[in-house]
């Protein structure tokens, strides 16, 4: 191949790159209107539902504390007010909520993409799993977010939002910082549920193998306890909620590296 060949294979590469990221952004930008479009459905029912007691996860907490005779779980009420102090704060809140639901709605796409993408450097036998990387890379981040929605989310609202010092502080919260946290919470347990499609690659790369993942497992929940105490409010509670589907995806991850390291040694052993 010529250097001038070579030279417009890099081109077309970089102009294929342009179109992907145009199309994934307007992918979030039409999402982001139709949720721009919703603003009372979206704040009302889904934002700021957090501070109803009788919010699902706060009954369920309710009940589990019943079933061992305690109290210590159970919300009858929210210790907290949450004011707009900026004047444009409102606005800013309404446009990047918007933009974040218009994320989350076109993750599937923006997976299509990127596959599309990489397509051309992938075998064919691997072209053929398009269909499920795309549904199973879905699946998880939209599982990701449920937990850090029904979970995560509630239980550090309600930690940070009845937490004080002294009770002659009011606990009167901007909206930004409330609205930080929800985002936070929900967006990073999305992400953290991609795991075993990182180690997917990680091993199809030959960067990590079934015997490395299984060795260097203590090393590994120490990680995974740092993460999950930076994205929880620090008590011990949340951070065991977080770390144990973290657990439970790490180790579904070796069981897909050791798939993945069989298949190349199949392959391997017919050529």
């Amino acid at each position: 191949m010529s250097k001038q060949s070579k030279e417009m294979s890099f081109l077309n590469h970089l102009e294929e790159l342009r179109w992907m990221l145009i199309r994934s952004v307007g992918a979030i930008f039409g999402f982001g209107i139709v949720a721009f479009m919703l603003k009372n459905f979206i704040f009302n029912k889904i934002i700021l539902v957090f501070q109803d007691p009788n919010f699902i996860t706060y009954r369920a907490l309710c009940s589990l504390s019943k079933i061992f005779h305690s109290d210590g779980l159970c919300i009858e009420e929210t210790t907290f007010n949450i004011q707009s102090l900026k004047m444009a704060e409102q606005f800013s809140a309404h446009i990047w909520m918007s933009l974040t639901f218009g994320f989350i709605l076109a993750f599937p796409y923006i997976i299509y993409e990127i596959w599309k993408f990489l397509k051309p450097a992938l075998y064919k036998e691997e072209q053929k799993h398009a269909k499920s990387f795309i549904i199973f890379s879905s699946f998880l981040f939209f599982l990701g977010i449920l937990f850090g929605y029904y979970i995560l989310a509630p239980l550090t609202i309600n930690f940070f939002g009845n937490y004080s010092v002294s009770n002659t502080i009011q606990r009167n919260f901007k909206l930004g910082s409330y609205i930080t946290i929800v985002k936070t919470a929900v967006l990073s347990s999305g992400f953290l549920f991609e795991l075993p499609i990182i180690i997917y690659f990680l091993t199809k790369l030959g960067l990590v193998t079934p015997e490395f993942l299984k060795n260097n497992r203590k090393y590994s929940l120490i990680i995974i306890l740092v993460l999950a105490a930076i994205i929880t409010p620090g008590d011990i509670l949340s951070l065991i909620i977080v770390a144990i589907p973290m657990l439970v995806l790490y180790e579904f991850g070796i069981v897909i590296s050791k798939r993945i390291v069989k298949k190349q040694k199949a392959a391997l052993a017919k050529s």
